[in-house]
């Protein structure tokens, strides 16, 4: 069972900003094989959607008021440790943030930069595709959108 929190920047712990950040590196960067800039300068404005299993994260997005990333609010560094992706915790996760958009920003219009392969599982959530695929650090993506 993925037992999931959403705090502001300021509101997490030194152990977990470290656990999160090890989790993005651990997907982003070794498991993607894609050496880029995690770490940007853009936490301290999201709020964090964490998914523990016993006290483990083990799935994790940001999300972003409208305005500031797009002009739409957004969700981005959606990740769920290899070894759990077999339950499913992507889509919990996603649901978890789409309700933090909603209950913290008052918004129901998200837009994403998704890796193109994950196009199914986006759909799946109520997500649709806009425009081109595009690189995005050396990665396929395509803009989707959720109104």
């Amino acid at each position: 069972m993925l037992n999931i929190i959403v705090k502001s920047y300021q509101e997490l712990s030194l152990d977990e900003l470290y656990m999160l950040l090890q989790l993005r590196s651990e997907v982003f960067v070794v498991e993607q094989d894609c050496v880029y800039q995690d770490i940007d300068g853009k936490d301290k404005n999201a709020l964090h959607i964490i998914g523990y299993k016993n006290e483990a994260i083990v799935a994790y997005t940001r999300v972003f008021k409208p305005g500031y990333y797009f002009d739409q609010s957004s969700i981005g560094r959606v990740v769920v440790r290899e070894n759990e992706r077999h339950h499913k915790y992507g889509y919990d996760i996603m649901r978890a943030s789409i309700e933090a958009i909603k209950n913290h920003y008052s918004a129901t219009e998200i837009k994403i930069s998704a890796q193109t392969y994950l196009k199914r599982f986006y759909n799946n959530l109520g997500f649709f595709e806009v425009g081109e695929e595009y690189l995005e650090d050396g990665i396929p993506h395509i803009a989707m959108m959720k109104r």
